[in-house]
This record gives C-alpha cells, sequence and structure tokens, in this order.
C-alpha cells in the first residue's frame, strides 16, 4: 500500500516565535522596539559607546558648532554633547524604568485589591484616587519633589522617582480595576470561592495573572511619561543636578542662555528627549494592539 503523508504546512501556517510575530503584525512597533534596544545599549555601555567623557572640562573647545571630532558640538563648559546624550540615556532610563514599575505595581495592586475586595475598600481606594487624578501629572511631581528632602542612593535622586511614580499610580489603577472587574465576575473564580480558596489564592492565581497585558501596557507607556517629567523637572531645576549628564538638564542653565549662538545645545538634547518619547509611545500602541484581541482581524 502507498503510504499516505499529510502535505506539509505552508510558511504562513507555520508558528512564529512571539518577537517575530508581534514584527510582523506590528511593524512601527517593531520600529520602536529597535530605537528602545539601541537607547538601552547605549546607556548600559556608555563608557564604551561615548567617545569622551561627559564630565571633562575643555575651556579651549567652548561652543564648537557639530564637526567630525565633536559629533554634537560642545557646550559652554567645552563638554561633549554627543556624549553627555549618550550617557543621559542611561539616567532617563534608570529613572523611567524605576519610577513607572513602581507606579504601576502599586496602581495595579490597589486596582485589583479595589475590584476584588468592593465594598468599603473600593469606595476609600477609589475617593483617594480622585484626589490625585484632581492634580495634572506636572503639579502633582512638582508638589511632591519640593516637598520632600533629596536622598541619593547609588547616585539616584529617591524623591524624584517617588515624585515620578505618584502620578502614575491612580491612572493604571483605574485600567487594572476595570480588567480585574471582567475577571472577578467569571464562573472560575466563582468556583474558587466556592472550593473554598483563599483571597490571596484566587488573586494571585486568577486575577493577576488575567490583568498582566493592560499592566504591561500601561508600565510601556508611562515610561515616556516619565521621561518626559524626568526631563521637565531636571529644566526646572528640582530633578538631576550638575554635573550629571541629564537630557533635561542639558536645555537648561547655559544652553538657554546661548541658544542664539550655539542652536545644537538644545536641537540635540531636545532630539533624544522627542525620539524616545516617541518610540515608547509607538511601542505601548503597539504592544496594546498586539495583546487585546478586540484588536485582532
Amino acid at each position: 500500500m502507498t503510504a499516505i503523508t499529510a502535505p506539509a504546512p505552508s510558511a504562513a501556517a507555520r508558528p512564529r516565535g512571539a518577537v517575530l510575530d508581534f514584527a510582523a503584525q506590528q511593524p512601527l512597533g517593531a520600529v520602536s522596539f529597535v530605537i528602545i534596544l539601541l537607547m538601552t545599549f547605549a546607556g548600559i555601555f556608555s563608557e564604551w559607546v561615548a567617545p569622551y567623557d561627559p564630565l571633562h572640562i575643555d575651556f579651549a573647545g567652548i561652543l564648537q558648532p557639530p564637526s567630525w571630532e565633536h559629533w554634537g558640538g560642545t557646550d559652554a563648559y567645552g563638554r561633549d554633547i554627543f556624549s553627555r546624550i549618550i550617557y543621559g540615556a542611561r539616567t532617563a532610563l534608570v529613572i523611567s524604568l524605576t519610577s513607572s514599575f513602581v507606579g504601576s505595581t502599586i496602581g495595579a495592586v490597589l486596582g485589583i485589591a479595589s475590584a476584588y475586595f468592593g465594598g468599603w475598600i473600593d469606595d476609600w481606594i477609589q475617593r483617594l484616587m480622585d484626589i490625585l487624578l484632581a492634580f495634572p501629572i506636572i503639579v502633582l511631581a512638582l508638589v511632591v519633589v519640593a516637598a520632600l528632602k533629596s536622598v541619593i542612593l547609588f547616585g539616584i535622586d529617591i524623591n524624584l522617582i517617588i515624585a515620578i511614580a505618584i502620578p502614575i499610580v491612580p491612572r493604571v489603577c483605574r485600567v487594572v480595576r476595570a480588567a480585574a472587574f471582567s475577571v472577578r465576575v467569571m464562573p472560575y473564580v466563582d468556583a474558587a470561592r466556592a472550593a473554598g480558596y483563599s483571597d490571596s489564592r484566587i488573586i494571585f492565581r486568577h486575577m493577576a495573572p488575567n490583568v498582566v497585558a493592560p499592566y504591561l501596557i500601561m508600565f510601556t507607556a508611562f515610561m515616556a511619561q516619565a521621561i518626559l517629567l524626568e526631563a521637565s523637572l531636571s529644566f526646572l531645576g528640582l530633578g538631576v543636578t550638575e554635573p550629571t549628564a541629564a537630557w533635561g538638564l542639558m536645555l537648561s542653565g547655559n544652553a538657554a542662555d546661548f541658544y542664539r549662538e550655539a542652536p545644537w545645545m538644545i536641537l540635540f538634547p531636545g532630539l533624544a528627549i522627542s525620539l524616545a518619547v516617541f518610540a515608547f509611545n509607538l511601542f505601548g500602541d503597539s504592544l496594546r494592539d498586539y495583546l487585546d484581541p478586540r484588536f485582532k482581524v
């Protein structure tokens, strides 16, 4: 007898990895992810990527325009702007990643607890969120960072991270709460309650895994917001201080004084901030479209 063999699956039918599948469905998201990877690489390996020491002062090379020797020109102290932008990527990533993670995680925990327990717990948590939402993000961050004393740990101002994280909490809380509400009424949650499982088991085994997608989307999206907040606070003198390389700090001080004679002092840090915010925003939107089944065709 002649053996009957099944036809080989077509290329389109073969399973792809999550990264390749995301790149195929969200090409702009893949481009933004590459930008984020390059930014992360530059931040981690700044010592090897940057051509100059970002703190080196050269009074003989003050306000030099962009050239092959200094790709981004030099500032009012003769420091290489391109090198400071590379080191500034590390500052932006550390502060934005930490503050976004802290704010998103606290917001997710409060959102799940609010949806699961309901009653007076939900009321108190949501009224607190209403108070925080009553303030614009930048105003609330300004109030917090101005009210707290600077605490430096491993070269990072902890109060700056707290000031950026607090405005993130209520916005993530509301989104996660809405997702957790839809999970709470599912039959398997009722079955877990009927089986006598503890609240912590139901929350961590059944509810938390089902709100990971909105949590990741909000976490990624608020990375861009955290970068903007860090740059804004540093520009106002309430964030990172000299001589640390930070994008917002590079836009203030001498850059504002010499913007006519040396426009590159404002141009290149502004482009770095815009590109980073664009990449994280676009990646967050693409991640939402990829993970949300309502956007599947």
